[in-house]
C-alpha cells in the first residue's frame, strides 16, 4: 500500500510534476483553481490561486515560469509576479470542452488534449493538439476525444502514448521526435486488460509505463510491449496521475480525486483526494520542459 504524504482532500488533484531543479513537486486541483508545491528538503507546500481552473501544465526553461493549461486556453505563470499571461483559446467554439491531460515530448513541444464536460455518457467532441516551440497551435491527427489522459513518450521519443479514459484503452503511436510526426497508432493496453479506466501515466528510465487506474484504486506499471509488470495499490480509489521524482527520481507520487463520490464512499474511503508516495527501486526520467523560442 502507497504510503500517505499529504491528506489533501483535493476534489481533483492532478497533474503531478517534479522539478528537478527546485526539487518540488508541484499539482494542481483543478475545481479548486490551484497549483500547489511540496518540498521534500523542508516538508513545505504552498499555493497559488489561479484565474480559471488549472487542468495541466509544464516546466520551462525558466524555473521562475510555468506552461500553463487553463480550462479554456494557455499561458505563461510567472511565480515572482503572479502574472498570468495568455498565449492561444483552445475549442472556444465548442462550449462543453475544456483542456484536460498534458505533457511535453522530448523535444520540448507540449501535447494535450480535451475533456468534454458534458454529464455522462459523454460523446467525443474535443481533440488532442500540440503547443510548438514558436507558440502555433497545431490539432493532431488522433481523432476526437471525450476525456483526454495519459499523454507520455517513451525515453526516445518515438512513441507517444495516449487515451481515451471513456474507451478504457492506451494507445501509443510512432512519434518524429524531429518533425513531430505522428505514424502508425495501435492499441498499447487493451479495454479490458486492467481494471478501472486509464488516467495519468507517465515514464519510467527503463520506458515502462505508470499508469493511474481511476476507480480501481491502483497504479499498473507496463512494460513497452504492453505486458502487465506490476501493482500498487492505494487507499484511494481515484488515483488520477503519477510522478517520479526526490533526489534521484526514485520516489513515485500520486495525486488523487473524491470527484463524485457519495458521502458513504467517501466515508469508506477517507483519504481520497490525498497525495500519495512510494520509493521504489527504479528511476524516472527528468520531465521534458516547454522550451519557448
Amino acid at each position: 500500500m502507497m504510503e500517505l504524504l499529504i491528506d489533501a482532500r483535493h476534489e481533483l488533484g492532478e497533474c503531478a510534476l517534479w522539478c528537478e531543479r527546485t526539487r518540488r513537486l508541484l499539482w494542481t486541483d483543478i475545481p479548486a483553481a490551484t497549483l500547489w508545491s511540496y518540498s521534500p528538503a523542508t516538508g513545505k507546500t504552498l499555493s497559488w490561486p489561479m484565474p480559471e481552473r488549472l487542468c495541466c501544465f509544464a516546466l520551462t526553461g525558466s524555473d521562475d515560469r510555468l506552461l500553463l493549461g487553463l480550462a479554456s486556453g494557455l499561458a505563461f505563470f510567472t511565480f515572482s509576479t503572479g502574472a498570468v499571461t495568455r498565449i492561444v483559446d483552445v475549442e472556444a467554439d465548442i462550449p462543453w470542452t475544456r483542456l484536460n491531460d498534458g505533457r511535453c515530448d522530448r523535444q520540448g513541444r507540449f501535447v494535450f488534449g480535451m475533456f468534454n464536460q458534458a454529464a455522462h455518457p459523454k460523446t467525443a467532441l474535443g481533440s488532442f493538439y500540440r503547443l510548438n516551440l514558436d507558440l502555433s497551435l497545431e490539432r493532431l491527427p488522433l481523432g476526437k476525444v471525450a476525456i483526454a489522459n495519459s499523454i507520455c513518450f517513451s525515453p526516445d521519443g518515438r512513441s507517444m502514448y495516449f487515451a481515451d479514459s471513456m474507451t478504457r484503452e492506451i494507445r501509443v503511436c510512432n512519434y518524429n521526435p524531429c518533425s513531430g510526426e505522428i505514424g502508425e497508432t495501435r492499441t498499447f493496453v487493451a479495454a479490458d486488460a486492467a481494471p478501472g479506466e486509464p488516467d495519468g501515466s507517465c515514464i519510467d528510465a527503463q520506458g515502462y509505463l505508470w499508469s493511474t487506474r481511476w476507480g480501481a484504486g491502483q497504479l499498473m506499471r507496463f512494460a513497452p510491449d504492453g505486458r502487465l509488470d506490476r501493482v500498487l495499490a492505494l487507499a484511494a480509489p481515484q488515483p488520477s496521475c503519477p510522478a517520479f521524482g526526490g533526489p534521484d527520481l526514485s520516489t513515485l507520487y500520486v495525486t488523487s480525486a473524491h470527484l463524485g463520490m457519495t458521502a458513504q464512499e467517501r466515508a469508506a474511503a477517507p483519504l481520497s483526494g490525498a497525495l500519495f508516495r512510494q520509493s521504489l527501486d527504479i528511476g524516472g526520467l527528468p520531465e521534458s520542459r516547454f522550451l519557448h523560442r
